[in-house]
């Protein structure tokens, strides 16, 4: 209860700068949490479609891939679906490679979507922190130009503590945005991580089919002769 107390007396005390870095300590919070909800649950259903996609190539079944990335909205299907459309046109390597990096490219501004906002957060509490404890000081030395001498040592000293309580709520605010902000930037790095590590075992897949299909058409023919 004392804590609860002492939290409440910091902020009432702090002035009316504590109010918008609250705000923005809020929306901050929200934003990291959407975040994070979007980020997991795509890291999940692409896992979970890469191993749908490769026991599929595995079956050499392209078109079920092709079909699975037309309806559905995981990146992982939409990347491996473009690379597999333009295997069957071409078969040369760098050209699907092509495919899938554009796909990656459309997926990722969805993975970093609302995520630099965290960053620009943290700046706008530290700034809005250092602006209510200037502010706060000009008040505090106007109001002890007019004291009594007596008083002028304690007013200024409890003043000059009132106007630092935005600056420490702000730097308060602004830490731990900072560190979701890295967080979710990590997060959404494995993910474009995982999406060009999917594109190079298909690659390698899709090569082995090719090659095996080569192989097989040569065999045939001798045969045949």
């Amino acid at each position: 209860m004392d804590f609860y107390n002492l939290i409440v007396r910091f902020f009432q005390t702090g002035g009316p700068f504590m109010y918008p870095i609250a705000t923005v300590l809020v929306v901050g919070l929200a934003i990291a949490s959407e975040r994070w909800l979007v980020l997991s649950t795509a890291k999940l259903s692409n896992r979970r479609a890469f191993d749908n996609i490769m026991k599929e190539l595995k079956n050499r079944d392209y078109k079920s891939v092709i079909l699975a990335g037309q309806n559905s909205k995981v990146p992982m299907y939409r990347i491996i679906a473009a690379g597999i459309v333009r295997f069957t046109r071409s078969k040369r390597r760098d050209e699907i490679e092509s495919a899938m990096e554009e796909g990656v490219m459309e997926a990722l501004p969805r993975l970093e979507k609302r995520t630099q906002y965290l960053a620009t957060l943290a700046n706008v509490a530290t700034l809005l922190g250092l602006l209510g404890t200037i502010i706060g000081l000009i008040a505090a030395f106007s109001a002890v130009a007019n004291a009594a001498p007596t008083e002028k040592a304690s007013l200024l000293s409890s003043s000059i503590s009132v106007a630092m309580n935005t600056t420490a709520f702000g730097l308060i605010s602004a830490i731990p945005l900072l560190l979701l902000h890295a967080l979710l930037q990590t997060k959404t790095t494995e993910i474009v991580d995982s999406f060009e590590m999917a594109g190079v075992k298909v690659l390698n897949t899709l090569a082995d089919a090719s090659q095996f299909q080569t192989e097989s058409r040569h065999t045939d023919e001798i045969q045949e002769a």
